[in-house]
């Protein structure tokens, strides 16, 4: 075992050691003594008369934890595992993460972490989020990454795990940031995005392998995403949203902030038209992101038209469907007004679920949209 994976092997018993709540007791630590001679300090039983009486108890467990404690053996099975680690100071530690206040001692990870010379974006948003919300992920998630922008999210249902799939589909790179061990797979509904991560992008948290998803684990991972970028997008946020964490923790670490704007009536668009107004910028397409980023020569991906038998009923149908659900009753009079030739309520109804049957709209309780 070289010097350097010596030196993470003494680093991964610390933080495992430390327990989920021992960022600031770890920081605490390394500021005293590099984790080898801490961990010969807890071996010995003299590590409590080093912290003082406010770590007292902490110190006591990592005294616990030493004996007996396999340093290199447990790091050669995390790297088993196919688990890598990198700490603070490292070559390999991302500089964007490594500037930001109260930056993770050490990053356990799967796949690739993100390059430092190549553009990132946080793409975040509701997990409940509407038809219009999930078709906008898609599109500005794919025609970033198709750019060669690094997409960055949680994995969370709605808005980032669609987005981060998209990105993937789109070719490009991006990376999950768990609330939980790099092992574990959260929400278990997202199983083929983490496995495509590992693939194609990455995987990565503070804690260690076999930490569970816990509610006081998400906030502080925010800190991460947004500190893994050179600016968040939020695509969809209540008035009061989790969503929103992240965006204070962005603009804390100086990062751009970006929002798409929405109808003053939907209460998922409250959280974006509420960040525009306290100054964050206004974004109304993928390209328009990309000139603010300052990413130049870019060949974003073209959406692709998605209109059926342009000619027939059917894509008159569909050229009447936008991301907002909206009633039968609605749909058939404004086919009429639009196209001059009525059509009846069972014959919409017909086409429409057509539509639904090939990928091109979608039922949300009565109401029909365009599917993104």
């Amino acid at each position: 075992m070289t010097e350097q994976d010596l030196h993470k092997a003494y680093m991964h018993w610390l933080i495992q050691a430390s327990g989920m709540g021992g960022r600031g007791f770890v920081r605490t630590l390394l500021a005293v003594a590099a984790p080898e001679e801490l961990y010969e300090l807890a071996a010995s039983g003299r590590l409590a008369d080093k912290t003082g009486k406010n770590y007292e108890k902490k110190a006591k467990l990592l005294e616990e934890s030493a004996r007996g404690f396999d340093v290199a053996g447990e790091y050669e099975r995390l790297r088993g595992r196919g688990i890598a680690f990198v700490s603070a100071g490292e070559e390999a530690y991302p500089r964007r993460l490594a500037a930001i206040p109260d930056a993770p001692c050490a990053l356990y990870y799967v796949g690739k972490l993100p390059q430092d010379d190549r553009k990132s974006i946080a793409l975040i948003g509701a997990r409940n989020c509407t038809e219009y919300g999930r078709a906008m992920a898609r599109q500005f998630a794919a025609e970033l990454a198709a750019a060669g922008v690094q997409i960055v999210s949680g994995m969370a249902r709605g808005v980032d795990g669609i987005g981060q799939q998209a990105a993937l589909e789109a070719g490009g790179y991006s990376l999950g940031v768990l609330g939980c061990g790099v092992d574990i797979c959260y929400p278990p509904e997202n199983r083929q995005l983490y496995e495509r991560l590992i693939e194609q992008g990455g995987i990565c948290a503070e804690y260690p392998p076999g930490i569970e998803p816990r509610a006081l684990l998400f906030p502080p991972r925010n800190r991460i995403i947004s500190g893994m970028c050179d600016g968040v997008l939020v695509v969809e946020a209540k008035e009061r949203s989790g969503t929103l964490i992240t965006v204070d923790m962005a603009l804390e670490q100086g990062r751009e902030v970006y929002a798409l704007p929405g109808r003053v009536t939907d209460a998922l668009s409250a959280g974006c038209n509420r960040l525009i107004r306290q100054g964050a910028a206004l974004i109304g397409s993928p390209q328009e992101l990309l000139r603010e980023m300052g990413v130049d020569g870019a060949a974003p991906a073209r959406r692709q038209e998605r209109v059926p038998e342009a000619g027939g009923v059917r894509g008159r149908v569909m050229r009447l469907l936008d991301y907002q659900p909206r009633p039968l009753e609605e749909l058939c009079r404004q086919y009429g007004e639009t196209y001059g030739t009525p059509l009846t309520i069972s014959e919409l109804c017909l086409e429409l679920l057509q539509l639904c049957a090939d990928g091109y709209a979608t039922q949300v309780g009565g109401l029909y949209a365009q599917k993104g």
